[in-house]
């Protein structure tokens, strides 16, 4: 049962010293430091701080921004550590879920994020709404990453056997996103296969029941 330290700034300039000696003097032994922003995804040390702890153990935070990169993420993160048996504790809040206290305060953070994710989705919903009604012939939604002519060249460069990263780069587009298209279209092409036999035997004059 140990507590595991996680501290973050967001630049190289700032300094990680004061959180080091408030993880100290909470007894904290192993620590994890990050120099980066909270908003960026890519956090490799906390994500290597979340794998290393087991069930008993405690995450020890200076303060709760330098954990979540919004209030919702931040309760996804402190759920995650519950269902696996880990504590959390925040010094600068004086929070500590494995405290009646500290699961009481835990529980109405938790509420105010549902709420925020409630009162926003209700928001954009009214918003759209309200375009909608001034301009109903207007097509709403984020355009295709994937244009048919960025389709057409993408399996085109597949069939030629260059890589992902390499359609990726060249059509400025995400890794992720060409394997999608690829999937796809290799999908699409096992359905029009597939009809295409059903349309053979069909002309043979098999059984092909009722």
């Amino acid at each position: 049962m140990a507590k595991i330290g996680y501290i973050r700034v967001s630049t190289a300039v700032q300094n990680l010293q004061l959180q080091r000696d408030a993880m100290k003097a909470a007894g904290v032994g192993e620590i994890y430091e990050e120099r980066r922003s909270g908003a960026d995804v890519t956090r490799y040390n906390l994500n290597a701080c979340l794998k290393a702890l087991k069930e008993g153990d405690t995450l020890v935070v200076w303060r709760l921004d330098r954990l979540g990169r919004s209030l919702p993420h931040l309760v996804e993160i402190i759920n995650g550590l519950r269902t696996r048996g880990v504590g959390f504790q925040s010094l600068t809040e004086n929070i500590d879920t494995t405290t009646a206290n500290g699961q009481l305060m835990f529980h109405i953070i938790a509420a105010f994020a549902e709420f925020e994710r409630n009162l926003i989705s209700e928001r954009v919903k009214a918003g759209l709404d309200s375009l909608r009604e001034a301009e109903p012939d207007r097509v709403f939604g984020r355009p295709p990453k994937v244009t048919p002519v960025k389709r057409e060249a993408l399996w085109s460069m597949f069939e030629q056997g260059k890589t992902t990263s390499y359609i990726a780069q060249a059509l400025e587009l995400g890794e992720t996103t060409v394997k999608r298209a690829i999937r796809e279209g290799k999908a699409k092409l096992a359905e029009r296969a597939a009809r295409e036999q059903d349309q053979e035997v069909g002309g043979e004059g098999a059984f092909r029941g009722p």
